[in-house]
């Protein structure tokens, strides 16, 4: 069941109104080290119950808030993304930030894929976590006019918040990248935890072994 929070304001919901024309796509950014099965169920649910034409996943280059010690190369991140949305044809690459490099600030990402692709409105996929850090979130009063956040409940996480954020209920999963590379590192298995393409690319390439 989808709500909206109820401080949004009348304006924001007009302006939303103005735009049901627009072609309507998810931005579903991370790190992805590695993608798992919490992420395709995000996504899917974001899609199908706000009626999104498709849900974008978006790489980091070298995420602000991560040890970039622990991020293994971008490019070994793409491609078990690209296994993991393999079967979905609702699912697709967004590689603005990878391409780009350095650090990824969403604000300058949404900047860049709203001047290159007008026709579409963005909705910004966040965790019920991270709504409380919109506050500090990088220009963020400029970020809130270029797109819709969508805010993935989860228990024990308010949803007060200033920001104008379209909450989706959904099932709640408990699988989370650090639990999948500690898994790894155990020498334990990681089957039903992540798609299985991604947990063959893992044990091809030795990954997270260490």
């Amino acid at each position: 069941m989808v709500k909206i929070l109820e401080r949004t304001s009348p304006l924001v919901a007009t302006e939303m109104a103005a735009t049901a024309k627009k072609r309507r796509v998810g931005i579903l950014g991370g790190t992805f080290n590695p993608p798992h099965l919490g992420h395709l169920v995000i996504a899917d649910q974001v899609a199908t119950q706000l009626g999104l034409d498709e849900v974008r996943f978006m790489p980091d280059a070298e995420p602000p808030h991560v040890d970039r010690k622990l991020a293994i190369p971008a490019e070994q991140r793409v491609a078990m993304v690209k296994a993991a949305i393999a079967d979905n044809p609702l699912f697709k690459l967004e590689l603005a930030e990878v391409e780009r490099g350095g650090r990824s600030y969403t604000y300058d990402t949404m900047v860049q894929l709203t001047r290159a692709h007008p026709e579409n409105q963005y909705y910004f996929i966040i965790g019920g976590d991270m709504v409380a850090y919109l506050p500090k979130w990088y220009r963020i009063e400029e970020l809130e006019k270029l797109v819709q956040f969508v805010g993935v409940c989860r228990a024990g996480y308010a949803r007060e918040t200033p920001y104008p954020v379209l909450w989706v209920d959904m099932p709640q999963i408990g699988i989370s990248s650090t639990m999948v590379r500690e898994q790894v590192r155990r020498g334990q298995s990681i089957r039903y935890l992540v798609p299985t393409l991604v947990d063959l690319y893992i044990k091809e390439h030795l990954l997270y072994r260490d």
